[in-house]
């Protein structure tokens, strides 16, 4: 099970797969969750977790659940980690991704398979993520097709 991490605002609080699995069902028993959370994009990734038991994060704002952060799986064989994150539509644009996402990252580079922490098939129009993953250190490396690839660590 992932660690807790704790940010000024937030607490990124591990997300067990049986917790999961009850949000996906719609059984999220005892979970203060605010408004717009989970959307559709989040039932998809918390499928994932429930599924495969990725590492993930509910993120919590004075104790209710405003977004999810998640890595898409183990180490690659360069590596690198993919990370992604959503918030509920009633928070976003307050700054909240720029104060999880360098923890975030900080505790997924902390182990040592790993290489890069990336953040691929970002929308390119989503510049408040970009920003996020910009102020935290992470490089643009492509832009194509409307989508963006960031990675924070060695260029690879």
């Amino acid at each position: 099970m992932s660690e807790r991490i704790v940010t000024e605002q937030l607490v990124l609080e591990p997300l067990a797969q049986e917790t999961a699995r009850a949000i996906v069902a719609g059984e999220p028993d005892g979970l203060l969750r605010g408004d717009g959370w989970p959307h559709a994009d989040t039932l998809d990734a918390l499928g994932m977790v429930a599924e495969y038991g990725s590492e993930a994060w509910l993120i919590l704002k004075d104790g209710v659940v405003i977004g999810d952060a998640g890595t898409h799986g183990p180490p690659d064989e360069h590596g690198d980690v993919e990370i992604g994150y959503g918030l509920a539509a009633p928070v976003r644009g307050r700054g909240l991704a720029s104060e999880f996402v360098p923890a975030l990252a900080e505790h997924v580079l902390a182990r040592a398979e790993v290489r890069r922490v990336v953040a691929r098939a970002v929308l390119a129009d989503n510049l408040p993520s970009r920003r996020a993953l910009e102020r935290a250190g992470f490089r643009l490396e492509r832009e194509q097709d409307g989508l963006t690839w960031y990675a924070l660590g060695p260029a690879g």
